[in-house]
């Protein structure tokens, strides 16, 4: 198949890393539509009572990002009481286990105690009332354990917030076996695709050609904050990981002809979409999620190569390593359609496992 070259410039420039899994619209797009699979139930009850007026599961669905900084806002005080308990907070959002393997392993290489599956089992484990301090280290209040699974339902389908690419110097994807063994040396953890670059601005221009247009009119551009400032210029490189954050998600949006994630519920369900089933106990059924992923991560590197080893600056002076990707001239295509199935399935797990917590 052809290939379009994703070139980047090595010229220092700085990289901004994305640290809002699906992005907001992706986050609430899940959120609601567990919002609508659950009216009627006794988990809609039990939902409730947990969350504030005027909170949905759509609502809330961000909060866990929301704590990471101010970008949302001030800190509420409650989102500073969590954060001074959690200081490790950002970890609990993602794994990184090798996207070749099949399966999530306790204490594989890429796993660790904090990660995204043993915190989504903390949080299952509370609500079911089984909070003790072997099954909830982290101490979570029923409602921080809603709060908290209720994003990282959406976060645990983001394929590369599970399965991790691993590179030599020379940009071939390897497989570390122990942790050991990721030396930035002889292999280096690309940081979740986050160190993987796509030209941004080609990425663009072949989207233009093979996703429909937005079904609203584009906002209008950002003004600068200062008068007489130039516009920041566009962005050039964009990380892998970011483009499965946010940009697949305005695809599909765009695909389905959705103008919000509250439409993009209500049209998925109609639509009666084939989904997995979970079954067992609840407490199990992270790890299927991430064994799912997994295998929507290998979908994700298909037809994927990295060049060479390069490197970047931030503009904290910060030397990091980066590669430049070559990805299929019509990625856009099936990444946005893997990226559907994956909002809808995390919708329906996030329904799934609060009506079975409370049957």
């Amino acid at each position: 198949m052809k290939k379009l070259v994703l070139t980047m410039a090595l010229s220092g420039a700085f990289v901004s890393f994305n640290a809002h899994a699906w992005g907001n619209d992706g986050h609430r797009a899940v959120g609601a539509i567990a919002d609508q699979l659950i009216q009627g139930s006794n988990a809609e009850q039990r939902v409730k009572a947990l969350l504030l007026p005027g909170e949905s599961l759509e609502k809330i669905s961000t909060w866990a990002d929301c704590v990471k900084g101010t970008y949302c806002g001030p800190l509420s005080e409650e989102m500073t009481a969590y954060v001074a308990a959690n200081p490790q907070h950002s970890i609990y959002h993602y794994t990184d286990v090798p996207f070749q393997n099949a399966h999530y392993h306790d204490h594989d290489a890429g796993t660790a105690d904090d990660d995204i599956v043993q915190t989504l089992k903390q949080c299952i484990a509370t609500l079911q009332g089984r909070g003790d301090k072997i099954s909830n280290p982290h101490n979570f209040t029923p409602r921080q354990a809603l709060l908290i699974l209720t994003h990282l339902a959406g976060d645990v389908v983001q394929p590369l917030h599970v399965g991790a690419a691993y590179v030599d110097k020379n940009g071939a994807f390897v497989v570390p076996q122990k942790q050991a063994q990721i030396d930035a040396v002889h292999m280096y953890d690309a940081r979740g695709g986050n160190d993987l670059l796509l030209d941004d601005i080609k990425m663009s221009a072949i989207s233009a050609q093979l996703i429909p247009a937005a079904p609203v009119e584009a906002k209008p551009a950002v003004q600068a904050a200062v008068a007489g400032t130039p516009p920041r210029a566009p962005q050039t490189t964009r990380p892998f990981h970011s483009y499965w954050d946010t940009t697949v998600v305005n695809y599909v949006f765009r695909r389905v002809g959705a103008r919000s994630p509250q439409e993009f519920a209500q049209l998925v369900i109609a639509s009666k979409p084939a989904v997995e089933a979970n079954t067992g106990d609840p407490i199990s059924w992270p790890y299927a999620w991430a064994d799912q992923s997994l295998a929507v991560a290998k979908l994700a590197h298909t037809g994927v190569t990295a060049g060479a080893i390069g490197q970047q600056t931030s503009k904290t002076g910060e030397v990091f390593n980066v590669w430049s990707l070559t990805v299929p001239d019509d990625y856009p295509v099936p990444s946005s359609a893997a990226a559907k199935t994956q909002l809808i399935q995390g919708g329906y797990n996030l329904a799934a496992v609060l009506k079975a917590i409370w049957q």
